[in-house]
């Protein structure tokens, strides 16, 4: 998952960055930091707040990068 792609998921749900951060049991600069890419978040956080968009119904389909799609 692209920080894109992490905005838009959270966009589909309606979802700011605080309520992300809180399903994904991270910070909220971790995803703050994400989204913007200020600095190199961690594997074990983007797979967090990856599991958390689907949790939340947020299906991620394809390769990771360019030609993944997202949706609900």
């Amino acid at each position: 998952m692209t920080p894109a792609q992490c905005r838009a998921a959270r966009a589909l749900l309606d979802w700011r960055q605080p309520e992300l951060a809180k399903a994904a049991g991270l910070g909220l600069s971790t995803v703050v930091d994400y989204e913007k890419e200020r600095r190199k978040v961690s594997e074990e956080a983007i797979t967090a707040i990856e599991k958390a968009l689907e949790k939340a119904g947020i299906e991620f389909f394809g390769e990771t990068g360019v030609g993944m799609i997202v949706r609900d």
